[in-house]
């Protein structure tokens, strides 16, 4: 939309950071003491995926353990597909990581004294530094607070990222080259569109798991940042990749509770109806394999006895055990009539992590001057074909860190003039249920299409549909007020067709993309990397 003059005069600040999880409120702390910090989050601070992980951390930490072992577990996991240097700076940064958590007094789990690790599939040693099994929670509320409390740091809760403002869109030339001034961001108390200027953006909104009609993410994961910078030039990489959590718990009466990969890693066997345990069918390393693995192996399951879930059980380790390690499971699930002290516990695949994301270095820099992305949002190399367990959370950690150095290091220069958002030419919407027609719609198809096993006609079939969606959807953004279910439709819309047009150029299969029609894996491992003139070029 063209802007027009108008009197709202922008925010300025230093660092714009869009996103409220572990990775946004690490980068505002390593800024705040020399720079004005603006953080944006389209609810309130504390509904990110961040919050929800259960598991824990993995981190270099126990005696006997190594740099390498962690590095090759993370290669071993990631297919082929992992970035060597990427994987050793975060592996070599963790520990670091985890010491600033404690000296911020998160609370982890201890004993006799020392950090207590678990291990979870995938991993060769117990490397995971947790909080019980609320590792996320913990972590978050102990950021929340300090963030709340450090001076240079200004919340925006309840502001929805619209779009990035960019040089090449204003016609301006910057001697850096295309550059990132700021965004614009949806104030929902007032229902006005706000104009944010500042010298340095980082993306940190998060994945896109609401992408698929089954995920274990919060409603908060519309792959906001991976969309907006998709828009505003910058490569994305190994969209294809989305992992399925293997386990996550399947009742009626609850959507999206995570059943934490720490509960086989302390010995839970997954079983069929009758008791069988079918994992030793699929993989030596049994419930210990990678999720792709695991998650393809229930999926396999399910479909040939046409299964609604199957069960993962704990119940034979000492109920005091269970009780100590996981609390908030057993909790949760005893709220649902399930003992799982005695009971096994009712499972499901659902989409768990976005692996791609906007293409960062390993200072989380972008293509656009001023733009970082970091987590989830951004592909750093890390995870490759599949994520290793409990590498998320160190990512955020380390790549905020390492954004936060690379700003304190760059001077910071005078905004130019960014003229407000344009609503001269844009009425009310009269029918709302287009938005939440076509947002079921999605994640229907996606689910049925481009899940957990795909094949070419699939992935014709959702190509299509999303191209009728992009449509529909951009013609409602052309004429009509935003609001903030029509901003994450827009970006879910634009993220499914990133993920499928991945998942299309992949004629293997590797990780987390199975393709019954390429079923063996290429002997070299190549990322999948979309550009803007790429994609115009084969329309």
């Amino acid at each position: 939309m063209a802007p027009t003059p108008v009197t709202n005069a922008p925010h300025d600040f230093d660092v714009l950071i869009v996103g409220s999880g572990l990775a946004g409120l690490s980068a505002a702390l390593h800024l705040a003491p020399t720079h004005r910090v603006a953080i944006l989050t389209k609810r309130s601070m504390s509904d990110g995926s961040s919050g929800w992980a259960q598991g824990g951390i993995a981190a270099v930490m126990g005696e006997g353990d190594t740099f390498q072992s962690h590095v090759d577990d993370t290669l071993v996991a990631g297919a082929g597909l992992s970035d060597l240097a990427a994987t050793r700076f975060v592996v070599e940064h963790s520990p670091g990581s985890i010491e600033w958590l404690r000296q911020l007094g998160v609370p982890f789990s201890l004993e006799a004294g020392h950090l207590h690790l678990t291990r979870e599939g995938g991993h060769s040693a117990r490397r995971i530094v947790h909080a019980t099994d609320a590792t996320g929670a913990a972590v978050q509320h102990t950021l929340i607070d300090h963030v709340r409390n450090t001076p240079n740091i200004t919340l925006f809760e309840q502001h929805t990222l619209v779009d990035l403002i960019t040089s090449r869109k204003l016609g301006l030339a910057c001697a850096t080259g295309p550059a990132c001034l700021g965004l614009y961001a949806l104030d929902e108390a007032t229902d006005e569109v706000l104009t944010f200027r500042a010298p340095q953006t980082i993306l940190a909104t998060g994945g896109a798991g609401k992408v698929y009609l089954y995920t274990t993410n919060p409603d908060t994961a519309t792959g906001d940042g991976i969309a907006a910078a998709w828009r505003a030039g910058c490569r994305v990489t190994n969209m294809e990749f989305i992992q399925f959590h293997p386990t996550c718990l399947y009742h009626p009466n609850v959507k999206s509770f995570l059943i934490s990969e720490a509960v086989r890693g302390e010995g839970g066997r997954l079983l069929l109806p009758d008791g069988t345990r079918f994992m030793p069918q699929h993989d030596p390393r049994l419930e210990l394999a990678p999720r792709d693995v695991v998650a393809r192996a229930i999926d396999f399951e399910m479909k040939k006895h046409g299964l609604e879930c199957v069960y993962l059980d704990i119940s034979h380790q000492p109920a005091d055990f269970i009780r100590e390690h996981f609390p908030t499971i057993h909790a949760r699930c005893l709220e649902l009539g399930i003992d799982i002290t005695r009971q096994p516990i009712p499972v499901v695949p659902a989409a768990h992590y976005t692996c791609g994301g906007v293409h960062t270095d390993l200072s989380g820099r972008t293509d656009l001057a001023g733009l970082h992305a970091i987590g989830e949002t951004a592909y750093t190399g890390l995870h490759g074909a599949n994520r290793l367990a409990s590498n998320s959370l160190v990512e955020c950690m380390v790549f905020a860190r390492a954004a936060a150095q690379d700003i304190l290091a760059t001077p910071l220069p005078t905004p130019p003039v960014v003229p407000p958002w344009d609503v001269s030419r844009v009425t009310d919407a009269d029918e709302s249920v287009v938005i939440s027609h076509n947002w079921d719609e999605l994640r229907r198809f996606m689910w049925d299409y481009v899940g957990i096993v795909r094949t070419n006609k699939r992935l014709e079939r959702a190509a299509h549909r999303i191209r009728l969606l992009q449509e529909e959807i951009q013609e409602f953004y052309a004429n009509f007020h935003v609001t903030r279910d029509l901003l994450e439709l827009r970006n879910l819309v634009t993220v499914a067709d990133l993920i499928v047009k991945s998942a299309r150029a992949r004629h293997e299969s590797r990780g987390l993309h199975f393709s019954r029609d390429y079923p063996q894996m290429l002997p070299v491992a190549v990322p999948t990397i979309l550009t803007q003139e790429q994609v115009l070029s084969r329309a």
